[in-house]
Protein backbone atom coordinates (compact mmCIF):
# COMPACT_ATOMS: atom_id res chain seq x y z
CA UNK A 1 0.00 0.00 0.00
CA UNK A 2 2.92 2.31 0.67
CA UNK A 3 4.29 1.57 -2.81
CA UNK A 4 0.92 2.61 -4.24
CA UNK A 5 1.16 5.97 -2.50
CA UNK A 6 -1.16 5.49 0.48
CA UNK A 7 -0.34 7.40 3.65
CA UNK A 8 0.05 5.87 7.11
CA UNK A 9 -3.39 7.04 8.26
CA UNK A 10 -5.08 5.50 5.21
CA UNK A 11 -3.20 2.24 5.69
CA UNK A 12 -4.07 2.08 9.40
CA UNK A 13 -7.75 2.64 8.60
CA UNK A 14 -7.78 -0.14 6.03
CA UNK A 15 -5.98 -2.79 8.08
CA UNK A 16 -7.57 -2.06 11.47
CA UNK A 17 -10.66 -4.30 10.94
CA UNK A 18 -8.42 -7.08 9.58
CA UNK A 19 -6.18 -6.93 12.63
CA UNK A 20 -9.25 -7.04 14.87
CA UNK A 21 -10.11 -10.47 13.48
CA UNK A 22 -6.93 -11.93 14.96
CA UNK A 23 -8.35 -11.60 18.47
CA UNK A 24 -11.88 -12.67 17.51
CA UNK A 25 -12.07 -16.20 18.88
CA UNK A 26 -15.73 -16.64 17.92
CA UNK A 27 -14.88 -15.82 14.30
CA UNK A 28 -12.13 -18.44 14.11
CA UNK A 29 -14.36 -21.13 15.57
CA UNK A 30 -16.59 -20.93 12.49
CA UNK A 31 -14.11 -21.22 9.64
CA UNK A 32 -14.09 -23.55 6.65
CA UNK A 33 -11.43 -24.36 4.03
CA UNK A 34 -10.93 -20.82 2.77
CA UNK A 35 -11.21 -17.21 3.93
CA UNK A 36 -11.51 -14.21 1.59
CA UNK A 37 -11.28 -10.63 2.88
CA UNK A 38 -11.95 -7.56 0.73
CA UNK A 39 -10.91 -4.13 1.99
CA UNK A 40 -11.23 -0.70 0.41
CA UNK A 41 -12.37 2.76 1.45
CA UNK A 42 -15.67 2.21 3.29
CA UNK A 43 -15.58 -1.51 2.35
CA UNK A 44 -14.82 -4.45 4.64
CA UNK A 45 -16.25 -7.80 3.60
CA UNK A 46 -15.18 -11.26 4.73
CA UNK A 47 -16.32 -14.61 3.35
CA UNK A 48 -15.79 -18.08 4.75
CA UNK A 49 -15.83 -20.43 1.77
CA UNK A 50 -15.73 -24.23 1.28
CA UNK A 51 -12.71 -24.22 -1.05
CA UNK A 52 -9.01 -24.00 -0.22
CA UNK A 53 -6.43 -21.87 -2.00
CA UNK A 54 -2.88 -20.61 -1.56
CA UNK A 55 -2.61 -17.72 0.96
CA UNK A 56 -2.01 -14.46 -0.87
CA UNK A 57 -2.46 -10.71 -0.68
CA UNK A 58 -3.32 -8.44 -3.59
CA UNK A 59 -3.21 -4.65 -3.69
CA UNK A 60 -4.75 -2.96 -6.70
CA UNK A 61 -7.63 -0.75 -7.81
CA UNK A 62 -9.91 -3.80 -8.16
CA UNK A 63 -10.60 -6.89 -6.05
CA UNK A 64 -8.84 -10.19 -6.72
CA UNK A 65 -11.57 -12.77 -7.38
CA UNK A 66 -9.74 -15.54 -9.25
CA UNK A 67 -9.48 -17.96 -6.28
CA UNK A 68 -13.27 -17.74 -5.80
CA UNK A 69 -14.29 -18.33 -9.40
CA UNK A 70 -14.84 -22.10 -8.90
CA UNK A 71 -17.69 -21.18 -6.55
CA UNK A 72 -19.61 -19.57 -9.37
CA UNK A 73 -18.49 -21.07 -12.63
CA UNK A 74 -15.90 -23.81 -12.92
CA UNK A 75 -17.97 -26.36 -11.01
CA UNK A 76 -21.29 -25.64 -12.62
CA UNK A 77 -24.51 -23.84 -11.88
CA UNK A 78 -27.67 -25.94 -11.67
CA UNK A 79 -31.26 -25.83 -10.44
CA UNK A 80 -32.95 -28.34 -8.17
CA UNK A 81 -36.72 -28.79 -7.99
CA UNK A 82 -38.23 -30.98 -5.26
CA UNK A 83 -41.60 -32.17 -6.46
CA UNK A 84 -44.37 -33.68 -4.35
CA UNK A 85 -48.16 -33.34 -4.59
CA UNK A 86 -48.14 -31.66 -1.19
CA UNK A 87 -45.25 -29.26 -1.81
CA UNK A 88 -42.72 -27.77 -4.22
CA UNK A 89 -39.30 -26.28 -3.41
CA UNK A 90 -36.83 -24.69 -5.80
CA UNK A 91 -33.06 -24.22 -5.31
CA UNK A 92 -30.06 -22.77 -7.12
CA UNK A 93 -26.86 -24.70 -6.58
CA UNK A 94 -23.20 -25.15 -7.46
CA UNK A 95 -20.78 -27.84 -6.37
CA UNK A 96 -20.14 -25.93 -3.13
CA UNK A 97 -23.41 -24.21 -2.32
CA UNK A 98 -27.20 -24.39 -2.50
CA UNK A 99 -29.68 -21.55 -2.06
CA UNK A 100 -33.43 -21.72 -1.52
CA UNK A 101 -35.29 -19.63 -4.13
CA UNK A 102 -38.74 -18.42 -3.08
CA UNK A 103 -41.26 -19.41 -5.78
CA UNK A 104 -44.43 -19.25 -3.67
CA UNK A 105 -45.81 -16.41 -5.81
CA UNK A 106 -45.34 -18.16 -9.15
CA UNK A 107 -46.11 -21.85 -8.60
CA UNK A 108 -48.95 -23.62 -6.79
CA UNK A 109 -47.87 -24.76 -3.34
CA UNK A 110 -49.69 -28.10 -3.52
CA UNK A 111 -51.95 -30.12 -5.79
CA UNK A 112 -54.99 -29.02 -3.76
CA UNK A 113 -54.46 -25.51 -5.20
CA UNK A 114 -55.31 -27.00 -8.62
CA UNK A 115 -57.55 -29.98 -7.94
CA UNK A 116 -59.21 -28.90 -4.70
CA UNK A 117 -59.34 -30.95 -1.55
CA UNK A 118 -61.09 -33.87 -3.28
CA UNK A 119 -57.80 -35.08 -4.74
CA UNK A 120 -57.19 -38.72 -3.81
CA UNK A 121 -53.65 -39.93 -4.52
CA UNK A 122 -54.60 -43.50 -3.62
CA UNK A 123 -57.31 -43.78 -6.22
CA UNK A 124 -57.64 -47.51 -6.70
CA UNK A 125 -60.70 -48.74 -4.83
CA UNK A 126 -61.34 -52.26 -3.68
CA UNK A 127 -64.36 -54.40 -3.16
CA UNK A 128 -64.13 -56.96 -0.37
CA UNK A 129 -65.59 -60.37 -1.26
CA UNK A 130 -66.13 -63.53 0.72
CA UNK A 131 -63.57 -66.25 0.16
CA UNK A 132 -60.71 -63.80 -0.09
CA UNK A 133 -60.44 -63.26 3.67
CA UNK A 134 -60.52 -59.53 3.37
CA UNK A 135 -58.28 -59.26 0.31
CA UNK A 136 -59.21 -56.44 -2.03
CA UNK A 137 -60.09 -57.33 -5.61
CA UNK A 138 -60.25 -54.56 -8.18
CA UNK A 139 -63.06 -54.81 -10.71
CA UNK A 140 -63.43 -52.85 -13.93
CA UNK A 141 -62.72 -49.22 -14.81
CA UNK A 142 -62.10 -46.73 -12.00
CA UNK A 143 -62.73 -43.10 -12.95
CA UNK A 144 -60.95 -41.90 -9.77
CA UNK A 145 -57.64 -43.16 -11.15
CA UNK A 146 -58.01 -41.00 -14.28
CA UNK A 147 -59.08 -38.01 -12.21
CA UNK A 148 -56.01 -38.30 -9.98
CA UNK A 149 -53.68 -38.58 -12.97
CA UNK A 150 -55.27 -35.59 -14.67
CA UNK A 151 -55.00 -33.55 -11.48
CA UNK A 152 -51.32 -34.41 -11.19
CA UNK A 153 -50.78 -33.49 -14.83
CA UNK A 154 -52.49 -30.11 -14.34
CA UNK A 155 -50.50 -29.47 -11.16
CA UNK A 156 -47.17 -30.18 -12.83
CA UNK A 157 -48.14 -28.09 -15.84
CA UNK A 158 -48.82 -25.12 -13.56
CA UNK A 159 -45.50 -25.65 -11.77
CA UNK A 160 -43.68 -25.68 -15.12
CA UNK A 161 -45.52 -22.57 -16.30
CA UNK A 162 -44.65 -20.68 -13.13
CA UNK A 163 -40.98 -21.65 -13.23
CA UNK A 164 -40.68 -20.54 -16.84
CA UNK A 165 -41.57 -16.98 -15.80
CA UNK A 166 -38.42 -17.12 -13.69
CA UNK A 167 -36.12 -19.07 -16.01
CA UNK A 168 -37.07 -18.03 -19.54
CA UNK A 169 -34.18 -15.57 -19.97
CA UNK A 170 -31.62 -17.65 -18.09
CA UNK A 171 -28.46 -19.19 -19.52
CA UNK A 172 -30.10 -22.61 -19.18
CA UNK A 173 -28.24 -24.42 -16.39
CA UNK A 174 -29.47 -28.01 -15.98
CA UNK A 175 -32.60 -28.54 -13.88
CA UNK A 176 -32.63 -31.67 -11.71
CA UNK A 177 -35.86 -33.05 -10.23
CA UNK A 178 -36.04 -34.80 -6.87
CA UNK A 179 -39.25 -36.84 -7.00
CA UNK A 180 -40.78 -40.28 -7.42
CA UNK A 181 -39.88 -41.94 -10.71
CA UNK A 182 -43.55 -42.01 -11.73
CA UNK A 183 -43.83 -38.27 -11.09
CA UNK A 184 -40.69 -37.59 -13.13
CA UNK A 185 -42.30 -39.33 -16.09
CA UNK A 186 -45.42 -37.19 -15.81
CA UNK A 187 -43.52 -33.93 -15.31
CA UNK A 188 -41.26 -34.65 -18.31
CA UNK A 189 -44.36 -34.68 -20.52
CA UNK A 190 -45.35 -31.12 -19.56
CA UNK A 191 -41.85 -29.64 -19.08
CA UNK A 192 -40.93 -26.55 -21.13
CA UNK A 193 -37.39 -26.03 -19.81
CA UNK A 194 -35.01 -27.18 -22.51
CA UNK A 195 -32.24 -28.43 -20.20
CA UNK A 196 -34.27 -30.59 -17.84
CA UNK A 197 -31.77 -33.25 -16.77
CA UNK A 198 -32.82 -36.72 -18.00
CA UNK A 199 -32.08 -38.37 -14.65
CA UNK A 200 -33.97 -37.53 -11.46
CA UNK A 201 -33.06 -37.98 -7.81
CA UNK A 202 -35.32 -40.94 -7.15
CA UNK A 203 -37.59 -41.12 -4.11
CA UNK A 204 -39.83 -38.88 -2.05
CA UNK A 205 -37.67 -35.80 -1.32
CA UNK A 206 -37.16 -34.60 2.24
CA UNK A 207 -36.66 -30.83 1.99
CA UNK A 208 -35.61 -30.68 5.64
CA UNK A 209 -32.34 -32.37 4.67
CA UNK A 210 -31.34 -29.91 1.96
CA UNK A 211 -27.62 -30.76 2.32
CA UNK A 212 -28.31 -34.39 1.48
CA UNK A 213 -30.35 -33.29 -1.55
CA UNK A 214 -27.49 -31.03 -2.61
CA UNK A 215 -25.03 -33.92 -2.44
CA UNK A 216 -27.33 -36.20 -4.39
CA UNK A 217 -27.86 -33.52 -7.05
CA UNK A 218 -24.11 -33.09 -7.50
CA UNK A 219 -23.64 -36.86 -7.74
CA UNK A 220 -26.15 -36.86 -10.60
CA UNK A 221 -24.62 -33.85 -12.38
CA UNK A 222 -20.85 -34.03 -11.96
CA UNK A 223 -20.30 -36.21 -15.04
CA UNK A 224 -22.40 -33.69 -17.04
CA UNK A 225 -20.10 -30.83 -16.07
CA UNK A 226 -16.97 -32.87 -16.81
CA UNK A 227 -18.36 -33.59 -20.27
CA UNK A 228 -19.09 -29.91 -20.82
CA UNK A 229 -15.44 -29.04 -20.14
CA UNK A 230 -14.26 -31.82 -22.48
CA UNK A 231 -16.61 -30.54 -25.19
CA UNK A 232 -15.19 -27.01 -24.90
CA UNK A 233 -11.62 -28.33 -25.12
CA UNK A 234 -12.58 -30.29 -28.25
CA UNK A 235 -14.07 -27.15 -29.81
CA UNK A 236 -10.88 -25.24 -29.09
CA UNK A 237 -8.70 -27.95 -30.66
CA UNK A 238 -10.93 -28.17 -33.74
CA UNK A 239 -10.73 -24.39 -34.25
CA UNK A 240 -7.00 -23.89 -33.62
CA UNK A 241 -6.31 -22.84 -37.18
CA UNK A 242 -9.09 -20.23 -37.12
CA UNK A 243 -9.61 -16.81 -35.57
CA UNK A 244 -12.23 -18.13 -33.12
CA UNK A 245 -9.52 -19.18 -30.63
CA UNK A 246 -6.42 -17.53 -29.21
CA UNK A 247 -3.63 -18.19 -26.72
CA UNK A 248 -2.20 -14.66 -26.91
CA UNK A 249 -2.97 -12.36 -24.01
CA UNK A 250 -2.71 -9.36 -26.36
CA UNK A 251 -5.79 -10.71 -28.20
CA UNK A 252 -7.63 -12.12 -25.19
CA UNK A 253 -7.76 -9.02 -22.95
CA UNK A 254 -9.58 -6.76 -25.46
CA UNK A 255 -11.83 -9.69 -26.45
CA UNK A 256 -12.85 -10.04 -22.78
CA UNK A 257 -13.81 -6.36 -22.64
CA UNK A 258 -15.82 -6.82 -25.86
CA UNK A 259 -17.75 -9.78 -24.43
CA UNK A 260 -16.44 -12.11 -27.15
CA UNK A 261 -15.12 -14.92 -24.94
CA UNK A 262 -17.27 -18.02 -24.61
CA UNK A 263 -14.76 -20.11 -22.62
CA UNK A 264 -11.49 -19.26 -20.92
CA UNK A 265 -8.93 -21.89 -19.85
CA UNK A 266 -6.39 -20.72 -17.25
CA UNK A 267 -3.38 -22.77 -16.20
CA UNK A 268 -3.69 -23.64 -12.52
CA UNK A 269 -1.57 -21.66 -10.03
CA UNK A 270 -0.35 -19.08 -12.55
CA UNK A 271 -0.85 -15.38 -13.14
CA UNK A 272 0.21 -12.67 -15.58
CA UNK A 273 0.79 -9.11 -14.38
CA UNK A 274 0.84 -6.02 -16.51
CA UNK A 275 -1.23 -3.09 -17.72
CA UNK A 276 -4.12 -2.70 -20.15
CA UNK A 277 -4.99 0.59 -21.83
CA UNK A 278 -8.69 0.60 -22.68
CA UNK A 279 -8.39 3.49 -25.11
CA UNK A 280 -5.54 2.08 -27.21
CA UNK A 281 -6.58 -1.54 -26.46
CA UNK A 282 -2.92 -2.37 -25.85
CA UNK A 283 -1.44 -4.77 -23.29
CA UNK A 284 1.90 -4.02 -21.62
CA UNK A 285 3.87 -6.91 -20.11
CA UNK A 286 6.86 -5.71 -18.06
CA UNK A 287 9.83 -8.01 -17.53
CA UNK A 288 9.25 -7.83 -13.78
CA UNK A 289 6.04 -7.18 -11.83
CA UNK A 290 5.80 -3.59 -10.61
CA UNK A 291 3.81 -3.66 -7.36
CA UNK A 292 2.85 -0.01 -7.54
CA UNK A 293 1.15 -0.10 -10.93
CA UNK A 294 0.71 -3.61 -12.33
CA UNK A 295 -2.50 -5.57 -12.10
CA UNK A 296 -3.39 -9.24 -12.52
CA UNK A 297 -4.43 -9.48 -16.15
CA UNK A 298 -5.78 -13.01 -15.65
CA UNK A 299 -8.05 -11.76 -12.86
CA UNK A 300 -9.16 -8.87 -15.05
CA UNK A 301 -10.03 -11.21 -17.93
CA UNK A 302 -11.71 -13.89 -15.79
CA UNK A 303 -14.01 -11.42 -14.02
CA UNK A 304 -15.14 -9.96 -17.34
CA UNK A 305 -15.80 -13.42 -18.80
CA UNK A 306 -17.90 -14.47 -15.79
CA UNK A 307 -19.77 -11.17 -15.78
CA UNK A 308 -20.71 -11.65 -19.44
CA UNK A 309 -21.96 -15.21 -19.08
CA UNK A 310 -18.85 -17.06 -20.22
CA UNK A 311 -17.14 -20.04 -18.59
CA UNK A 312 -13.76 -20.11 -16.85
CA UNK A 313 -11.88 -23.36 -16.23
CA UNK A 314 -8.69 -23.78 -14.22
CA UNK A 315 -6.66 -26.54 -15.86
CA UNK A 316 -3.37 -28.29 -15.11
CA UNK A 317 -0.63 -27.43 -17.63
CA UNK A 318 -0.66 -30.91 -19.18
CA UNK A 319 -4.42 -30.64 -19.80
CA UNK A 320 -4.46 -27.17 -21.38
CA UNK A 321 -5.74 -27.20 -24.98
CA UNK A 322 -2.67 -25.18 -26.01
CA UNK A 323 0.10 -26.09 -23.56
CA UNK A 324 2.41 -23.32 -24.81
CA UNK A 325 0.33 -20.62 -23.08
CA UNK A 326 -1.00 -19.95 -19.57
CA UNK A 327 -4.41 -19.07 -20.99
CA UNK A 328 -6.52 -20.18 -23.95
CA UNK A 329 -9.70 -18.52 -25.12
CA UNK A 330 -12.56 -19.86 -27.22
CA UNK A 331 -14.40 -16.91 -28.79
CA UNK A 332 -18.12 -16.54 -29.45
CA UNK A 333 -17.34 -14.86 -32.77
Amino acid sequence: MEERGLGNREIDTLIKPVEALIEDGEFWRHQSDGLAIFVAADVFRKFTVPISFQPSTYVSDSFYLMPLIPLFNDDGLFYLLTLKPDGVKFYEGTRYSITDIDVTDIVPSAIEDIAGYDYEPESVKFRVQQGHKGAGVHHGYDKASDDAENSLLRFFREVDSGLMTLLHDNQKPPLVLACLDSHFSVYSNVNSYRTLFPQNISGNPDESDVFSLHGQAWDVLQSHFREKRKDKISLFLQAQASETVSSQIEDIVPAAFDGRIDTLFIQTNTDIYGKYNKESRKVELPEQKEASTDTSLLNLIAVHVIDQGGSVYFVQKEDMPDKTSKLNALFRY
